[in-house]
Order: C-alpha cells, then structure tokens, then sequence
C-alpha cells in the first residue's frame, strides 16, 4: 500500500492556485457582475486578475499565493533531498547539482515576486505591482529552464527511468508555452491592449496550475523507495543494497574456505584410522586382563 509522501505538496499546490483562480474569476463574473474596476483602464473591458486581487477578496488572492509558492519550493527542495539521498535517480555530476540549485533559487525569486505582487496591489501600488509581476514570471520561468535543463542530463545518465523523459518533456512544453504567452501578455500590455492581456494573463495562472501538479511525476516514484536506490550519485553502491564481499588471502571473508574433492575422504580416512586404533587398544587391555 502506497502512503502519503512527498508527492501531496505539488498536488495540494496546484490545487489552492486553481481554486484561488477559480474564486477570483468567478467572483468577478457572478458576484461582481464584470464590474470595472478603479484599477481597470477606461476602455478596459477584462479584469486583470490583479484587478480582482485588489478588491475585497484580496486577503483570498495573498492567501492562495503564498500557500501556492510555499508547497511549490517543497516540491524543489523535496526532488533536490530524494535525489541526493538515493531515493530518486540522482544526480551523477556536480553540473547536475547546480543545476537543482539555480531552479530552487529562481524559484524562491519566483515566490517572492507573486506573495509581493499580491500584497502591494495594482490599485494602491501600480508600479511596484509591475515590478513583481515581471519578477514572478523570469523567476519562474528561468527555474523551469534549469529544471528541464537538469532533467535533460539526468535521462542520459539513467536511461532506464522512463519517467524522467515524461517530465522532462512536459516542463520543456511548459517552458515554451509559458514564455510564448509571457512575451505577449508584456506587449499587449505595454502597447494598451489590455483586453487580449486580460484574456493571456488568466491563461497563463491556470497553465501554472499545471506546472504545479507536474511535480507529482517526479515525486511520486519516492513512495515506493523507502531505501535508497542501489547506486549512489558518485557510481558507488550504496551501504545495506547488496552484501559486500571482501576477499582476504584469497577467501571471502567472513565465509568457511572451500571444501575439496579431497576432504571428504581425509575425513573418512581418518575416522577409520581412529576406529582401528581405538579397537586395538581394547583388545591390548581384554588380553591383559586374562594373563
């Protein structure tokens, strides 16, 4: 039976992002009735989801952020530990292990820019808002590019693990698309076309959704490693997966030396050779007590 592990963070993750975004959008379009917002340019049709964020379900939108980003970076730290204990494949060069340390830093620049962004809000804080938006999508961004850049090197040194391929090919499509829409999402924007903005910024959160749940690819297979696997990152086999046999003066220690062909009839030989002496003695002493 599988038991609860590493892999309910990403999926927890991804599942207050999507309700968090679920609320806002359905708030603004049911609730609010598509109201406009004071943030909202004038010929601005589309709410931002920063537009909603700012309104009254504002402690919802930093709440949703912070617990989104906070089980997201224990997604990273928890691939970066089971690799590094054996429990995943792990990593086989130490240009592997910057790797994992770039995407957890981007991804902590990442958590810093959406949990700021939600705080000081488009209404109240325009620029310092843009500012954080532009962090949190190069934060996470650049740490998906490195994680898909560590994976790429991890299916070549462990070929055998098919799931290694899988995320990597989903979090390389992640990458594409997200920086696709990004880069339109910032030029709609920046040139006033905010409607079409609007429409690409909402796409974008729940493609993040996605990426988050992508974690439980990676961590999944732990549940089933309560050991570590049997070789180590530096291709040595790790203590208690195999018995280790050393060899001392030409034996395996710890083992009874090889019997021969030979042994066999020594000590039948020998046994015959005791039964013979024994017998002989009880005739010497049964002849002596008759003279």
């Amino acid at each position: 039976m599988v038991r609860l592990s590493y892999w309910v963070a990403p999926i927890l993750g991804g599942l207050v992002w999507l309700a968090t975004i679920l609320a806002l959008l359905l708030y603004w379009i049911i609730d609010a009735h598509k109201t406009h917002y004071v943030s909202m340019a004038d010929a601005q049709t589309i709410a931002y989801i920063s537009d909603v964020g700012a309104s009254n379900l504002k402690p919802l939108f930093i709440a949703g952020c912070v617990l989104t980003t906070v089980l997201l970076d224990v997604s990273f730290a928890a691939d970066r530990w089971l690799r590094h204990r054996g429990r995943l494949a792990p990593n086989t060069t130490t240009f592997e292990k910057v790797l994992s340390g770039l995407t957890i830093v981007f991804a902590i620049i990442g958590t810093a820019g959406l949990i700021l962004l939600s705080i000081f809000d488009t209404a109240r804080h325009p620029r310092l808002h843009d500012v954080f938006l532009l962090l949190f999508i190069a934060g996470y961004v650049l740490s998906a590019i490195f994680i898909c850049w560590e994976y790429r090197r991890l299916g070549k040194s462990h070929r055998e693990t098919r799931i290694l391929r899988i995320s990597y090919y989903i979090k390389l499509a992640f990458v594409l698309v997200e920086i696709i829409l990004a880069v339109a999402f910032v030029s709609c924007t920046f040139t006033g076309h905010y409607n079409p903005a609007a429409v690409l910024e909402w796409v974008i959160a729940f493609l993040f959704s996605a990426y988050v749940f992508s974690f439980y690819v990676d961590l999944y297979p732990a549940a089933k490693t309560k050991q570590p696997l049997g070789m180590s990152a530096t291709g040595r086999r790790r203590h208690g997966t195999t018995p280790k046999m050393r060899l001392t003066r030409g034996r395996e220690a710890g083992l009874p030396p090889p019997r021969s062909r030979y042994d066999g009839a020594s000590e039948m030989e020998m046994g015959s050779s005791e039964g013979t002496l024994s017998t002989a003695r009880r005739w010497e002493r049964a002849r002596g007590g008759v003279v």
